[in-house]
């Protein structure tokens, strides 16, 4: 032991890789560990005869030396892979047989598995709480043991962005909504700053939305019922219509929102300071600066990185399925969940089996009225019906250089929906034109160009002879692609402008389903009449209520939102209004947004239309919006009828946007504005105006479409690189109450018990350094009996939470009042809230229920009970539990608590018949063992009840993709598969989950 002592001050200067460090640091070292450590750093980088330089010094490993024809073959994807393989072989982690593997991609897709270590991670405030909050616990973890907690930071450099907390909380004029201040801080408590909005004198409303009287209009919180004490956060604000005075400027409403954010998340906040001072690699984006997908996109992409003097291609994953969008500009990347996450921030590759890499190829002409969003669900469509669920799609063809980088971008964002893993754009010369605009200088242009092009990552698409070969080639002509909208519940259920009146129509007709309402044909007519702001109106089937222009991930391309403000410019010039009723918003995914939009003298016209900007942040998408008027909400539930949001975002599942908004649309922002106009999705453009002037002249949708030119001219005028400089400017500024924000100075954090938004989670607990054996599930029981397409809005907590909730009881229990609940997501670090908010979804259909909502049969007592208590009283008498399910477990976006909810409920296995892939990782990271029913086999073809008990015996030794044998309490067997992909994934689940499997490399 002497010598191996003697020997860590050599190491320590020779810098060992960290796995050896942390060994000899414990005292548990043998002499063979420090000279096999001593060899391996003596030893020469396996591919250091790839070292090349370029003109300007800097060196890059440069696999065109490897002299393989193989490389030239390969997709530019793959060509990532391995020049990271190359780059980071160190014969622990990656080896030189996976560099072989990768190498020999056209043999070994879909069989070897590779390491894949990406130049940085990116992380949302909501599914970066968790992962921040897991590593202040893990620090807490290992200095328990007597291990340095300051050990415990990301290795790879991640970027945290403050945006997904944002509500709605003014707009217009006045309070929407009351504000709604979180932590179980009083009214009067809160520390934040406040604005005083001086009163202004008047009677009369007035202005392009309607008129209406003080007593009559229902957004005004004095008529509405809420108390007083809540609107006293904002120091004068005046409780008056929206309508009924002269509205505050955008500036004011964002600022109002903003401060309602601080005083909201006050906790949070004040933790995510703590973070970016106490862990090292942590780059933490204030709130209002932008959304987290366009901060990738503008401020965060690099496409090359320099370390150390070597270039190498950007990369990057993030705890968010929209994280994909980055591969519009040539960067690989994608989303994994939040544990993932932190394996990578902990220096751990990701580990993924070669993909198949689907070649696109886009031939023909773009349509002159199509926006990037059509072109994006028409892609979609094809895609989805190629059955490429986990695989690489790689763009190529004559078509693709019609696309600008915005284009690229928004249709990478979609790939989640289509179930690919990255749509990947290689760089050409349109991208070095995108990144021109963005600021990149001269100098940085000409190095990106140079290093692409000496090891063949860039691409003339024009030229067909450097096409590589493709596990398969799907062709797409852009000519067919002609405007659509998406839904009503669904982002894969396309409907054709031109057909939208008679696909609703068919809707009300239809059973209840993906696409069914089943109203009744004598109730299909049906009109409430209501009051509003003094003035009637009437709602009927498919009237929209909220309509929301939104420009992050798929609208994050200025040439929809100019054509959507062009557009509204249109609109306004020939005296269109848009209803009053209707809940209006515009949500920039970043100022840059606002800035060309009001650069191009746009902006105006979209405020006349009710479309002014609320804030920087997630807001409707993500169940954000504000409660509609009372008196719609009332027509809506007199008549039964199945209102209508149209939003320009990504989600629109069921009720996601409000409980009584049921037929929901993703559509363009110009469509937006169009349906809003309109007042309903039942119209035909074509032959129907959108509405009729004071003059009595009606003006249909193709009199104000704007052209193709008119856009581009206008993109070509007012997007510029004067944009980014803003953007730039205000990142290096800071957000000033952000600045404001104290926090505390330890290494680790002082958990705050009677916190309601910060909790130490119990993942770490009894952690003991040896690995336990593999334990068997006996008799357990069915927690949740579930049908297809049970998706992760149905699994994890999102949105406002219910005042008769699980969770809402132990916020009560916290003496919090319902006002200050405020959503699952802003409370995502109290696991707390969210074990109690899993399966907590309004639309959750639980078999044994036979109704949707959050119930479930707890079987010994025979008692319908909340899904949380349910398993509680089984965790209480020790009864592990599984969920049965049917297709496509898991699918939808990515989220953490998808798979830490169910853990912390006590699930250990889920049986179904397929898996979303990403959600399937999530589970096995968490310990919870995903097994499949063998082809052909579900529980109804078993004949399983649900209220059988199962056990499932597990080997000592486990292999992927190895079957198991499942036995009922009712003496029945049958097979299912454990999901176990690679050799990887079976010592995490053998380690009880990702966590503590990298909580026992530090110990």
């Amino acid at each position: 032991m002497g010598v191996a002592v003697g020997l860590l001050a050599l190491i320590g200067r020779l810098g060992v890789a960290s796995a050896v460090v942390r060994t000899v640091r414990t005292g548990r070292v043998l002499i063979s560990e420090v000279i096999m450590a001593l060899a391996f750093l003596v030893k020469e980088h396996p591919f250091s005869h790839l070292i090349d330089t370029l003109k300007d010094g800097n060196k890059f490993f440069n696999p065109q030396k490897l002299n393989d024809p193989r490389y030239d073959q390969l997709p530019l994807s793959i060509r990532v892979l391995l020049e990271a393989a190359i780059r980071n072989c160190d014969g622990f982690y990656t080896k030189e047989e996976d560099v072989q593997n990768i190498l020999d991609w056209q043999q070994q897709q879909n069989r070897a598995e590779v390491p894949f270590a990406p130049a940085r991670v990116l992380l949302q405030d909501f599914t970066g709480i968790p992962a921040m909050v897991d590593l202040a616990a893990m620090r807490d973890a290992v200095a328990k043991h007597g291990v340095d907690p300051s050990l415990v930071n990301p290795k790879c450099p991640t970027d945290l962005i403050v945006d997904h907390s944002l509500q709605i909380d003014y707009s217009k004029c006045a309070i929407q909504n009351a504000p709604n201040p979180g932590g179980g801080d009083g009214p009067n408590q809160s520390q934040g700053p406040s604005r005083s909005t001086p009163s202004r004198r008047g009677s009369q409303c007035g202005g392009q939305r309607g008129s209406c009287s003080k007593a009559a209009c229902s957004d005004s919180p004095a008529s509405s019922g809420r108390p007083a004490a809540s609107v006293q956060q904002i120091e004068n604000t005046p409780l008056l219509c929206p309508f009924h005075l002269q509205p505050v400027s955008e500036t004011e409403t964002a600022l109002k929102n903003q401060e309602m954010e601080l005083i909201r998340n006050k906790e949070r906040l004040q933790f995510f300071k703590w973070c970016s001072k106490a862990f090292k690699n942590v780059n933490m984006v204030p709130p209002d600066i932008g959304a987290v997908h366009q901060m990738n996109l503008e401020y965060l992409s690099r496409v090359v990185q320099v370390t150390d003097g070597f270039i190498y291609p950007d990369s990057v994953v993030g705890t968010d399925s929209h994280t994909t969008m980055i591969n519009g500009l040539g960067i690989l990347g994608w989303g994994v969940g939040g544990i993932e996450s932190e394996a990578v921030m902990l220096g751990q590759p990701v580990s993924l089996t070669l993909p198949q890499v689907v070649g696109c190829k886009l031939v023909g002409s773009i349509n002159p009225l199509t926006t990037s969003i059509d072109i994006v669900l028409g892609i979609t469509k094809h895609l989805r019906q190629a059955g490429i669920a986990g695989k690489f799609v790689e763009f190529f063809g004559p078509g693709v250089s019609q696309l600008s980088a915005p284009d690229r971008t928004t249709i990478a964002n979609m790939c989640p929906e289509y179930n690919a893993t990255v749509s990947f754009f290689p760089v050409d010369q349109v991208t070095l034109k995108h990144f021109k605009k963005t600021n990149f200088t001269q100098e940085k242009l000409e190095l990106l160009e140079s290093y692409m092009k000496a090891v063949k990552l860039f691409r003339i698409y024009e030229d067909p002879s450097e096409d590589p070969q493709y596990s398969e080639v799907i062709e797409i002509n852009l000519t067919s692609i002609v405007p659509y909208v998406s839904g009503p519940k669904r982002p894969q259920d396309r409907v054709a402008v031109s057909s939208m009146k008679e696909d609703f129509q068919s809707c009300l007709d239809e059973k209840v389903g993906f696409k069914g309402f089943h109203i009744s044909k004598e109730k299909q007519d049906t009109r409430v009449p209501f009051l509003h702001c003094g003035q009637e109106y009437q709602l009927s089937h498919g009237s929209v209520v909220i309509a929301a222009v939104i420009s992050c991930t798929n609208n994050c391309n200025p040439s929809v939102m100019l054509t959507a403000g062009l557009l509204a410019k249109k609109a306004v010039e020939a005296g269109l209004v848009v209803k009053p009723y209707i809940r209006t918003s515009l949500a920039p995914g970043s100022g840059m947004v606002t800035h060309y939009l009001n650069t191009s003298g746009v902006l105006p016209y979209f405020s006349q239309l009710g479309f002014q900007v609320i804030g920087y942040g997630c807001a409707t998408c993500v169940g954000n919006t504000a409660p509609l008027p009372e008196a719609v909400v009332d027509a809506i539930k007199q008549g039964e009828l199945v209102a209508c949001g149209v939003l320009s975002g990504n989600r629109h599942f069921e009720g996601r946007l409000c409980d009584c908004v049921r037929a929901n649309y993703l559509a363009s922002p110009p469509l937006v504005v169009a349906y809003a106009l309109a007042g309903t999705v039942g119209i035909d453009f074509e032959k129907e105006p959108l509405g009729v002037t004071s003059e009595g002249k009606e003006v249909y949708l193709c009199d104000i479409w704007p052209t193709r030119e008119e856009v581009q001219q206008t993109e070509e005028d007012t997007v510029i690189s004067s944009i980014f400089k803003d953007l730039r400017g205000r990142m290096e500024k800071g957000n000033t109450l952000w600045n404001n924000i104290e926090c505390p100075d330890s290494v680790v954090f002082p958990w705050d018990h009677k916190s309601t938004y910060i909790r130490s989670p119990s993942f770490f607990s009894k952690l003991s350094i040896e690995v336990p054996p593999p334990q068997s599930i006996e008799s357990a029981h069915v927690l949740l009996f579930l049908g297809n397409k049970v998706t992760t809005d149905h699994i994890s907590p999102a949105g406002s939470i219910a005042r008769v909730s699980a969770a809402a009881k132990y916020l009560l229990s916290k003496r919090l009042t319902p006002r200050e609940f405020n959503s699952y997501g802003a409370r995502r670090g109290n696991d707390a809230v969210m074990t109690r908010g899993t399966f907590a979804s309004i639309k959750l259909q639980n078999r044994f229920i036979g109704k949707p909502g959050p119930k479930t049969l707890h079987i010994p007592s025979g008692q319908t009970l909340d899904v949380f208590e349910a398993a509680d009283r089984y965790q209480r008498d020790s009864i592990p539990l599984i969920i049965l399910a049917g297709k496509d477990y898991g699918s939808g976006n990515s989220r953490d608590w998808v798979a830490k909810g169910p853990y912390l409920l006590g699930v250990r296995a889920v049986i179904a018949e397929s898996f979303e892939k990403l959600h399937k990782n999530q589970l096995v990271g968490m310990g919870i063992i995903p097994l499949q029913f063998l082809p052909g086999e579900n529980a109804d073809s078993l004949e399983l009840s649900g209220k059988e008990r199962f056990t499932i015996t597990l080997p000592d030794s486990l292999s992927p993709r190895q079957q198991l044998t499942v036995q009922t309490s009712q003496g029945k067997y049958f097979s299912v598969t454990a999901l176990f992909d690679t050799e990887k994934e079976v010592i995490f689940f053998r380690h009880g989950g990702l966590l503590r499997y990298v909580a026992r490399t530090l110990l």
